[in-house]
């Protein structure tokens, strides 16, 4: 395979199927679409621009070249200035619009970065707030226009000899050139930079895209609305826009709904969290409906939850699923734009309830594996006879060497391994020992080769007794309960088991209106007696499941979600365990009094 560079695309595309939407956003309520040509002639003005302020690659490595930061929201801007800034050799350094103060100030140090884009008031505002403490920093331009800010269309460059220089730039660009900084926040720790090359992505995205496969689509839109700050989602709209799929960015995570009516996309990503909220709030519809309606609409949920794309169940089974997406689920996909063919979820493990249900409903959704160290796949569920196990992670995608360790850690080699953390070293020889990246990720292989995750190493702890629990398994059985919105378990040299529960209080709400239980507020709500026998039940049920180690012997109810906004979430929607520990030490605490 011939590796290029990520930039290639806008070439590639001109050449093989130019798009009147290569990229599309909302502006003042309007689709504002961008065709391959604008894409191609507004990076290469960016560029010049960027030439002029004397950025440039200078010797091709980490530290000689020079850097650009983001911190916006998705938007065709953001892949625009991505592509410009790599077509002269600088280095990409995306920063999640969540990032607080304290990390944003870290990276901005630390990648050394000289100039910034910035999206909107309240990011240039975060921004500029930190200036002072990150004298490398010498610019912060916007995309909105801003009182008193720098617009990035100021850089604009249209000189042609500057032009012409860029185009001379970026045939010199080499494959091993790193293309961008990928800080990870994770679960715990400070941000590491992961060093991907356009080697690393490239043939990670290639590799996917064979392998999935996506197959080359002119004529097809897809919605994107993770964050872009995430590999996962760059990777996607690489592998979009070398496949030629027109990528239109949702306005926000609240309205991803109406986007997908709007847009009727063909395919998108998710994270399992999103998935889940999708599904809260189909249920809380069914819920609604009175009579035959409701009998109905819970008859096709029963049935989604025993579907299996392995084995299809019998004639009379079918039938039934048949009629079920005739009368109920025909509505689920009129809501993702009734033109979904497939959704691809990673970034943490996702019900195997809802995998069984949305691919009944005719939404097929394939989930994906990968840490940001590999460029991110390693394995996918595949759009093919055979491809598809549910409760996995599909199989290893081509190129991609892997085995597992005698404690079941999964390890990868190959052209998509990172090329370490930028100024660390020693965390880099501690991560890719021999040529093999040790992802921290527990597993197993299935029959057929199917991967399955069953823990991340450093979450596995060990009770006062000396026995190991894999908390992962247990939260997401838990999960499927219709009144657990979040749980985390604790046990960590403890005397036994206890978890923390966030219920799901639209469910909960609706519970408490039946048995008519009044309250005013979540704190009074999870107070509640026969709220508490509610959930002693819902544990006991699915403690049942588990071995006597791993049940949950106590718990706690907590009043609000865990969220990004209080530094509980990972911006790609994972727990941080150590940050909840912290924050409810009080709580733990009185669990072994």
């Amino acid at each position: 395979m011939e590796i290029k560079r990520l930039f290639d695309c806008i070439d590639y595309q001109l050449t093989n199927f130019p798009q009147d939407a290569m990229l599309a956003g909302k502006e003042n309520g309007i689709w504002r679409k961008y065709s391959t040509q604008e894409v191609a002639q507004t990076a290469n003005e960016l560029s010049a621009g960027l030439l002029s302020l004397g950025l440039s690659a200078n010797d091709f490595t980490p530290e000689g070249s020079d850097k650009i930061a983001i911190i916006s929201s998705n938007r065709p801007e953001w892949l625009i200035a991505d592509m410009a800034t790599q077509q002269i050799g600088v280095i990409w350094v995306p920063v999640y619009p969540t990032t607080n103060p304290l990390e944003l100030t870290f990276i901005l140090n630390d990648a050394s970065v000289k100039y910034m884009f910035a999206s909107n008031q309240e990011l240039y505002d975060k921004v500029m707030s930190i200036k002072d403490k990150v004298p490398c920093l010498k610019e912060v331009y916007t995309f909105d226009k801003i009182a008193g800010a720098k617009h990035w269309t100021s850089l604009f460059n249209k000189d042609v000899d500057i032009i012409e220089q860029v185009k001379v730039i970026k045939k010199t660009i080499p494959v091993d050139q790193v293309a961008t900084f990928i800080y990870t926040s994770g679960t715990t720790g400070t941000p590491k930079g992961v060093m991907l090359t356009h080697k690393n992505v490239y043939f990670n995205l290639m590799m996917g895209k064979k392998s999935f496969p996506f197959y080359d689509a002119p004529d097809q839109k897809v919605l994107s609305f993770l964050p872009l700050n995430h590999i996962f989602e760059k990777v996607a709209s690489y592998i979009y826009m070398y496949s030629g799929m027109s990528i239109y960015y949702a306005e926000s995570l609240e309205t991803i709904g109406e986007n997908l009516k709007e847009v009727s996309p063909d395919c998108f990503s998710t994270v399992p969290r999103l998935l889940e909220k999708m599904f809260e709030k189909i249920m809380m519809k069914g819920e609604e409906l009175t009579g035959v309606k409701r009998k109905l609409f819970f008859w096709a949920v029963a049935l989604g939850e025993k579907y299996d794309n392995i084995t299809p169940g019998s004639w009379w089974y079918r039938t039934q699923l048949k009629l079920a997406n005739k009368l109920i689920f025909v509505k689920w996909r009129e809501a993702v734009g009734s033109n979904v063919k497939f959704i691809v979820t990673g970034g943490a493990a996702c019900q195997v309830k809802l995998l069984r249900i949305f691919n009944a409903a005719q939404i097929p959704v394939y989930e994906g594996y990968g840490p940001t160290e590999n460029s991110p796949i390693i394995s996918l569920n595949l759009r093919i006879p055979g491809g598809t196990k549910f409760g996995t992670v599909g199989k290893v995608i081509q190129g991609v060497d892997y085995k597992l360790e005698a404690d079941g850690e999964i390890c990868v080699a190959g052209p998509s391994v990172m090329l370490g953390y930028y100024k660390r070293p020693d965390l880099t020889a501690e991560t890719i020992i021999n040529g093999w990246l040790h992802t921290g990720d527990i597993g197993v292989e299935e029959a057929g080769g199917y991967l399955k995750i069953t823990d991340r190493k450093k979450e596995l702890f060990k009770t006062s007794g000396g026995k190991y629990v894999a908390p992962q398994p247990v939260e997401n059985k838990m999960k499927e309960s219709p009144f657990v919105e979040q749980i985390m378990l604790v046990g960590d040299n403890k005397r036994f088991v206890s978890a923390l529960i966030v219920p799901s209080f639209a469910k909960l709400k609706e519970w408490t209106k039946q048995h008519g239980i009044q309250f005013t507020s979540n704190e009074e709500i999870i107070k509640n007696s026969m709220v508490l026998a509610l959930y002693e039940d819902v544990v006991s049920e699915y403690n049942q499941l588990f071995n006597q180690v791993e049940q949950v012997k106590k718990f706690t109810l907590i009043p609000r979600e865990w969220g990004i906004a209080y530094d509980e979430m990972t911006p790609k929607m994972s727990i941080k365990r150590k940050v909840i520990l912290s924050h409810f030490e009080k709580e733990i605490e009185a669990m072994y009094v």
